[in-house]
């Protein structure tokens, strides 16, 4: 085995680690010093791979984004709707974070604080964050969806806003499997889908360009 191959072999067993000490004993209870004992590695060697319990998760981000644009991708090939492709892509997604149902909220309560590193909108964020907007310009791009030309521009990162708020009422679905998040999809995606189609319409170009501008103030 080249060494560049035991280092992506070691990277992975200790993130692999992690997630399980994370799902098995908490964030909070995990350290980087269990991580290196239960992953067999030292503990400067779990530190030259990732500097702390932030970068663990971090590497989770871009993991589970991976899974997601490969789970997405036959959706992508075989639909041109937008409806069908933004629905499909949702349910992708839930399809790959489905395992990681039962810690989810216990990164939420850390991410949820402005600060924080694991914040969706922070710095450290942006790698797995500008991944999944480029994601959802898939879903616009590949789509023959007529939206208002300037609207179609922000709207990848208006649905990864609205990606968001499902991803928070997913945390919190007790429902078996999370079935209730997956009809907020299936009866959030037609309004979604409508409501693009309007947007080129005369009548709604304020409200299309005030939405544009909420979604550059929140993107910063």
């Amino acid at each position: 085995m080249t060494e560049p191959d035991r280092g992506q072999q070691t990277r992975e067993l200790i993130v692999d680690t992690a997630l399980r000490l994370f799902r098995e004993r908490g964030y909070d209870e995990t350290t980087m010093r269990a991580v290196a004992k239960e992953a067999g590695v030292s503990v400067g060697n779990a530190y030259y791979y990732y500097a702390s319990k932030e970068n663990l998760v971090q590497e989770f981000y871009l993991r589970l984004q991976v899974e997601h644009e490969a789970a997405a991708q036959p959706v992508l090939e075989r639909e041109t709707d937008f409806g069908a492709r933004l629905r499909g892509v949702l349910h992708a997604w839930l399809d790959v974070a489905g395992a990681y149902h039962a810690f989810a909220a216990q990164f939420f309560k850390i991410a949820a604080e402005p600060t924080s590193p694991l914040s969706p909108f922070s710095a450290e964020s942006s790698p797995s964050r500008d991944a999944a907007i480029a994601l959802m310009a898939q879903v616009v791009e590949g789509s023959t969806a007529r939206a208002d030309p300037e609207l179609r521009a922000d709207l990848p990162d208006l649905l990864w806003l609205m990606t968001l708020g499902i991803v928070l009422y997913w945390v919190h679905d007790r429902s078996p499997e999370q079935a209730n998040t997956r009809l907020l999809i299936d009866r959030a995606v037609p309004l979604v889908d409508r409501l693009v189609g309007l947007s080129r319409l005369r009548i709604m170009r304020s409200v299309t360009r005030d939405v544009i501008a909420l979604a550059r103030l929140l993107r910063g």
